[in-house]
């Protein structure tokens, strides 16, 4: 689910094993479009010419193309991508596409092979998708990879990966998962037995928020890993717990986190594209948005003053306000009503668990303040690893490099690994989505050799400072932007 592009095979500048041969070679994409190169003959309706084998068969006719012709479409109506030199026409299907269209829309026009390599855990039941929407292939004189990448770093980077997968480093544990649901169930428990037997004292109040709190974190840390399949080898199994625990569990919406999250793993830090830096102008960040608002007068806030309020605006207000209302309306606009339906599963389960003890009001302003205590886990673990990174927009690297370019790790230890849900690892994590989280140390070692090799920044960091840097870096920005607002 989720993920952009789809897979093929590579190019074929003959026929294949029946002998299908070139007829001739004219000039003229898609459609009649300048850029791409066919075989004449009869034109069906994928776009492909069809001519006559030696055999005497009618033979399907390969249409080849250029980066310049495909990096044309790249436009909200016009969507081609490339995956291991297979020309895609995702026009018409993006607005199907589980993970959302506007995932796969931001490769179009690029090589995706990379990206649909790492949402999808079964490329071939996808191939089902494909055969439709295939309208060619590179031309054989067209390099594998668009804008100059280097094509040596990503071939060593798909043999890590193969190395990865021969490794098994892509096979969950199921006693791993086992246990951790269990913890989260034996919390919620363990929670309703103390109010039960303590009663509604404002110390046991305060010690059930924050087991509460510490339940719903690590709920969002696992479903998490079953929103990236990376727990049980068929999807659908992934789908249905991803569903449980979100939506029964912590009473959110699985299309809608889908949709947003995996945005910010295709292109991770980049303006337009990620959601997760898209601060409705409450912040800038990096260091060319802030010159940029700088340079035009824009004085939505006080900016200078960003590393300041944001102790009040961000980790308090996320959870309880922003993606609350977010979550509700989404649910409601896009009619995602299986989504929503767990979600009232799980708000009837907590009222009537607690409204004999404190009453609807009571109960309302607990699950409040347990909203207000995660947000700020959730905000200081998600942030640490990229807003003190690099933040721009559009840049057109390769997978690892704009991956490497967007996070850091934190330092490991078993109080990191279940603090973070194993985001400490952020950098594998982000190389290998539907990797099992319990693996990443043992690919880390492989990642950082890669990395040396082609002098690619490995950037790991203790937790504190982690915390730090990300005040550190609101103030940077924020600097800069008051810089350029005054002076140029």
């Amino acid at each position: 689910r989720g993920g952009a592009g789809e897979r093929g095979a590579g190019c074929r500048a003959g026929g294949d094993a029946r002998g299908r041969r070139m007829l001739s070679l004219g000039r003229g994409g898609e459609g009649g479009m300048p850029g791409g190169r066919r075989m004449h003959g009869r034109k069906d309706d994928a776009g492909r010419g069809r001519g006559w084998g030696d055999s005497g068969e009618p033979a399907a006719q390969i249409r080849f193309y250029t980066w310049e012709e495909i990096q044309k479409h790249n436009l909200r109506t016009d969507k081609w991508l490339v995956i291991e030199r297979k020309v895609y026409n995702v026009t018409k299907w993006a607005n199907r596409h589980p993970g959302g269209q506007r995932v796969i829309s931001h490769c179009a026009g690029e090589d995706a092979t990379d990206a649909f390599q790492a949402f999808h855990i079964n490329p071939t039941l996808v191939q089902k998708f494909l055969k439709p929407l295939l309208i060619g292939e590179l031309a054989p004189g067209e390099p594998s990879q668009d804008r100059g990448k280097n094509s040596q770093l990503v071939e060593d980077f798909r043999t890590l990966r193969k190395t990865a997968e021969d490794m098994n480093l892509f096979r969950a544990s199921p006693l791993f998962f086992s246990l951790y649901l269990g913890h989260i169930i034996a919390m919620e428990v363990l929670a309703w037995l103390m109010v039960s037997y303590f009663g509604t004292g404002w110390i046991t109040t305060l010690i059930l928020a924050c087991i509460l709190t510490t339940c719903q974190a690590q709920a969002g840390w696992l479903q998490h890993d079953f929103g990236h399949l990376s727990v049980f080898k068929k999807s659908s199994w992934n789908h249905i717990f991803h569903k449980f625990v979100i939506g029964h569990l912590k009473g959110a919406s699985a299309n809608w986190w889908n949709h947003r999250h995996f945005q910010h793993h295709a292109k991770p830090n980049i303006f337009k594209k990620d959601p997760d830096v898209n601060m409705l102008h409450i912040f800038v960040l990096g260091d060319t948005q802030p010159v940029e608002y700088g340079k035009k007068k824009l004085k939505y806030l006080p900016y200078n003053h960003q590393h300041e309020y944001f102790f009040l605006i961000f980790p308090p207000l996320l959870i309880p306000v922003y993606f609350q209302i977010q979550i509700i309306s989404t649910m409601i606009r896009r009619r995602f009503w299986a989504d929503l339906a767990w979600a009232i599963s799980y708000y009837l389960r907590y009222f009537l668990t607690y409204i004999p003890f404190y009453g609807i009001l009571g109960s309302l302003g607990l699950l409040t303040f347990v909203r207000f205590l995660e947000s700020h886990w959730f905000v200081w673990v998600t942030q640490m690893n990229h807003i003190p990174m690099e933040i721009d927009s559009e840049k057109h690297r390769d997978w690892l490099s704009s991956q490497m370019a967007a996070t850091c790790n934190i330092e490991q230890s078993f109080f990191n690994d279940w603090f973070t849900g194993h985001l400490n690892f952020q950098i594998e994590h982000h190389l290998f989505p539907t990797m099992p989280r319990h693996n990443f140390w043992k690919v880390k070692p492989l990642v950082k050799s890669l990395c040396a090799k082609y002098g690619v920044p490995y950037e790991e960091k203790p937790l504190g400072k982690a915390f730090v840097d990300i005040v550190g870096s609101l103030k940077k920005s924020g600097d800069l932007w008051l810089d350029a607002y005054l002076h140029k």
